[in-house]
């Protein structure tokens, strides 16, 4: 990576420069998690733009995707301790960097407690919504939201409002999705209902089945598919075989491209009891589906306000199969839904997101040029 001028630059050198910029991630897998695709796709886009990226992480199935966008990886151990923190300064220390963007609580830690040797600005990113541990992200210069519902509960949890911005998601456009070429391998049995998200307990997932239990009977021909993996697969695998509809509830794993099975699905459901911002729902409305999604998080600001999907309250099986039953039912109120899923897609393409991300980095930069001190916690 070529040297560059670091003095006496003004704030217009600032915007225009070329950047050094470190991505900190759990891993590079191609395995649907929300928080290596982001990552993956900043970083691709950010190289395309001329910035000089390097992806730190323990490795994955996007090594040729990042190489072929001429990002350069740098390994890191998959567990976090000292000799993370080691081989994350020894980089730092070969690369010099801009920016660091840790996109997880360890990494903004390592990060923080290295940053004095050197004089990258950090920025941080909280993807999964505001728990407790989120607050460590305030380690950032900057901190990045993915929703303003996220943006607004870590302010009410004390994280500087002076600190904090808000770049929501869009993954339309993905470099990831040339590489992937999973499709189911026989058409769904209809009515289908589909849901994408990683097995644990605060996706929802129990309470889409026990939805649609309740609704089983009165639709035979129903059945769900339930697309992802997690750790608690079994626990909702049990689940389904005492609903007493075992045989029309699908477990398919994680598919790497589902756009098949929402292309055919007749409702896309989204249950999460929280939601940074859902990446999925930009998928499903991309396919044109017919979305029920619970009114958490980010949910309804992918959904731009309740106008492109069915809202529910979360936790409450009851009312989700009720909204579920009624869409089945009403073939001409589904084709209205599936018609304002599609609309105004354009502010949920990545590279909004690319653009939006770069003029936060900037910002802090020409607060450093500036000769600003890093804001306390």
């Amino acid at each position: 990576m070529g040297d560059r001028h670091r003095d006496g630059c003004d704030n217009n050198s600032v915007l225009n420069k070329t950047m050094k910029i470190v991505h900190i991630a759990p891993h590079c897998d191609d395995s649907g998690n929300g928080v290596v695709n982001v990552s993956v796709d900043l970083a691709c886009l950010q190289a395309k733009s001329g910035h000089d990226v390097v992806f730190a992480s323990p490795g994955g199935s996007f090594d040729q995707l990042l190489a072929s966008c001429r990002v350069l990886h740098a390994q890191l151990p998959s567990v976090y301790h000292v000799t993370t923190l080691w081989k994350l300064c020894s980089l730092l220390i070969a690369i010099r960097p801009d920016i660091v963007h840790a996109h997880t609580v360890p990494g903004a830690v390592l990060a923080y407690l290295i940053r004095r040797w050197f004089s990258f600005r950090l920025i941080t990113s909280i993807h999964n919504g505001p728990l407790i541990r989120a607050m460590l992200m305030a380690f950032g210069d900057l901190v990045i939201a993915v929703s303003d519902a996220s943006a607004s509960e870590m302010r009410r949890r004390g994280l500087p409002a002076r600190k904090l911005r808000v770049v929501r998601n869009g993954p339309l456009g993905s470099p990831r999705r040339k590489a992937s070429k999973d499709r189911p391998a026989s058409r769904l049995r209809r009515p289908s209902i589909v849901t994408i998200a990683g097995l644990f307990s605060y996706k929802g997932i129990a309470d889409l089945i026990e939805a649609f239990s309740l609704i089983a009977a009165r639709q035979p021909a129903a059945t769900l598919y339930i697309i992802g993996d997690g750790a608690e697969r079994r626990k909702f695998e049990r689940q389904a075989a005492k609903a007493g509809f075992a045989d029309r509830i699908i477990f398919c794993g994680f598919v790497r491209e589902p756009s098949a099975y929402l292309a055919e699905a007749d409702l896309f459901v989204l249950a999460s009891h929280r939601e940074g911002f859902g990446l999925v729902l930009a998928e499903a409305r991309e396919a044109g589906c017919a979305i029920v999604a619970s009114n958490v998080g980010g949910i309804p600001e992918a959904l731009d306000g309740g106008a492109a999907g069915v809202s529910v309250p979360p936790r409450q099986p009851g009312i989700l199969a009720q909204v579920m039953l009624d869409l089945l039912h009403n073939d001409e109120q589904r084709q209205v839904w599936r018609s304002r899923a599609a609309e105004n897609l354009e502010w949920l393409n990545v590279q909004r997101v690319s653009l939006e991300t770069l003029a936060v980095y900037r910002e802090s930069l020409s607060g450093r040029e500036a000769g600003s001190e890093t804001a306390p916690l």
